[in-house]
């Protein structure tokens, strides 16, 4: 068999249909988390955390209900995101709008529960602007900066919120819906929340070295 190490092979030209499709949907989920941030640093700054929930909640959970639609692209090859690492980041977030805070709206009233929200939408906006826009032909370098840098902050952010809002669910998830469920919460934020959160934010690791080491390539040639 030939040596193929150093052939390269010649990209592959996206579908217009596809690219199309890609561009909306990104460029409308940033718009929608743009919406997210701006009603949720408002409420803060205007009322307090306390009243983030009735004013963002429910556009927020159907936001993210949205995004489901990203395990979908990845089983069908729409886009190259593993499987695996999208399905865990969307099934968490699932956890959080549906199994915590829609079954116990006074939650949200903590704190953690607005600083969650900063850390997605903020994360979403970049992400989401900078696949819109460099599947347009367009990357602008501090956005692209963003994208593998700002996770450093916005993930122990965004994952701690969470792990806090499942774990004060535990107690009332007893009383309101099952011990089983409550079982359930308390043995997803003690043994899978860690391993999982780990997997998420090296997976991002990776994909940072990934694209700095293409971009000093690119530089230096």
């Amino acid at each position: 068999m030939a040596d193929k190490k150093g052939a390269t092979k010649p990209a592959r030209k996206s579908s217009p249909v596809k690219n199309g499709y890609l561009i909306l949907y990104n460029a409308v989920s940033a718009m929608l988390w743009l919406t997210v941030l701006g009603r949720v640093v408002g409420v803060n700054v205007l009322r307090g955390p306390q009243f983030a929930y009735p004013v963002v909640g429910e556009f927020c959970k159907w936001t993210q209900t949205l995004a489901g639609m990203e395990v979908l692209h990845s089983l069908f090859g729409i886009v190259r995101a593993p499987l695996f690492t999208t399905f865990m980041q969307v099934f968490s977030r699932y956890a959080i709008v549906w199994g915590v805070t829609d079954l116990f709206p006074p939650l949200a009233a903590s704190p953690a529960y607005s600083s969650m929200l900063v850390a997605w939408s903020v994360t979403e906006v970049i992400r989401y602007s900078y696949f819109a826009l460099t599947l347009s032909g367009w990357q602008p370098s501090a956005l692209h900066w963003l994208r593998y840098h700002a996770f450093f902050i916005l993930y122990p952010l965004g994952i701690s919120s969470e792990a806090w809002l499942i774990w004060c669910a535990v107690e009332p998830a007893k009383y309101a819906v099952s011990l089983v469920y409550s079982t359930t919460l308390w043995a997803y934020v003690v043994f899978v929340y860690p391993p999982s959160a780990y997997i998420l934010y090296t997976h991002m690791m990776a994909q940072r070295r990934k694209v700095l080491k293409a971009s000093n390539t690119k530089a230096t040639q």
